[in-house]
């Protein structure tokens, strides 16, 4: 029987001079950099966290198994195992997590020049899948923030990492709670703009995301583990931190990084740190933002420097709904009516 379409000779790999070759390697380099210049830079800074867990998650692989592995060994494997450390140990989101496959797989790429096989994406994603299809994986991180406790501070305090990371993640957690801090704004602090004074820090607290910028004080605390001032002048001696971003990543082998924090790192250490210290309810970056305000509101402080603090407008309804959650038990309407 005669073929209706002709037999096509076998594909071979074109064969290029080097002239060639040097215009195309000269090309894809250029694409590279065209590519990043035009990328956003909150997307770039993503990227950089997702790095920074990758490292994180090798660190730990490294414990586990007693033989580190390059960084740049991203396979069906590891990635597949990263999905999984992700899931089970970060209980990150699986929206959460897909995003973080794209930014190892293009870190490693760009920065690393690793071109990922696609059989590794795939599984990747072939395991992210019934991740995506259960209800409660995909509820973490919604919802209202549960407000932190000074108690929770305490036990976050008592179970922090040894070594920088520790001293950077309790700086952390207090300065947000200290500021009344957005995730974003946590991450966006400098530390030229952190003065130290006698009464305790005052804190230039830049703007983002539209929002105006506001100077705040942060008072010493009258317990040590949970004065935000101590916890800041320590991190900052121990890192040797002169100007630039207040905080920084720490790499699984100790050492400061020098990229700004993006606001979902903020988040991540905080909940991370919390889920460590056992805390009953789960925290997230504006837990301690939440924290604040209702802790301050129970201590009697006015509304108009609570909100100071905070950068709610006067008719914020979410400022108002943390001060009536402050209120409620304050002269409540069924105490002390006869029963």
């Amino acid at each position: 029987m005669t073929d209706l379409v002709p037999r096509q000779p076998d594909a071979t790999p074109a064969a290029y001079d080097a002239a060639t070759l040097a215009v195309l390697a000269a090309m894809e380099e250029a694409a590279e950099k065209h590519l990043d210049a035009i990328r956003p830079h909150n997307t770039k800074r993503g990227y950089a966290n997702d790095w920074a867990l990758w490292e994180e998650f090798h660190g730990w692989l490294a414990e586990r198994t007693g033989q580190p592995l390059p960084l740049t060994a991203v396979t069906k494997g590891t990635l597949v195992g990263f999905v999984v450390w992700l899931d089970t140990i970060k209980l990150a989101a699986p929206n959460s997590i897909d995003r973080r496959i794209t930014g190892v797989t293009v870190t490693a790429r760009s920065e690393h020049g690793i071109e990922v096989p696609k059989a590794a994406t795939v599984a990747a994603r072939q395991a992210l899948k019934p991740l995506k299809n259960d209800p409660e994986r995909q509820a973490r991180g919604r919802g209202k923030a549960a407000a932190v406790t000074p108690e929770q501070l305490r036990q976050m305090n008592a179970a922090v990492a040894d070594g920088l990371t520790g001293l950077r993640d309790r700086a952390l957690w207090l300065m947000a709670f200290g500021i009344a801090g957005r995730s974003a704004e946590v991450a966006a602090l400098r530390s030229d703009s952190i003065v130290h004074v006698s009464q305790g820090l005052e804190v230039h607290v830049p703007a983002v995301k539209g929002r105006p910028p506001r100077d705040v004080v942060v008072s010493y605390g009258k317990n040590v583990d949970t004065c935000p001032v101590r916890a800041w002048l320590t991190w900052r001696a121990a890192a040797g931190i002169t100007a630039g971003p207040a905080f920084l990543p720490i790499t699984v082998w100790g050492q400061v990084g020098d990229r700004t924090l993006s606001p979902e790192a903020v988040r991540e250490i905080i909940a991370r740190n919390a889920e460590r210290a056992g805390v009953a309810v789960r925290l997230t970056g504006h837990s301690m933002r939440a924290g604040f305000i209702t802790t301050s509101r129970r201590a009697g402080k006015r509304e108009e420097k609570i909100r100071a603090q905070s950068g709610h407008a006067e008719n914020s309804p979410a400022f108002w709904g943390y001060i009536r959650e402050a209120d409620k038990w304050t002269d409540a309407a069924s105490e002390d009516i006869g029963l």
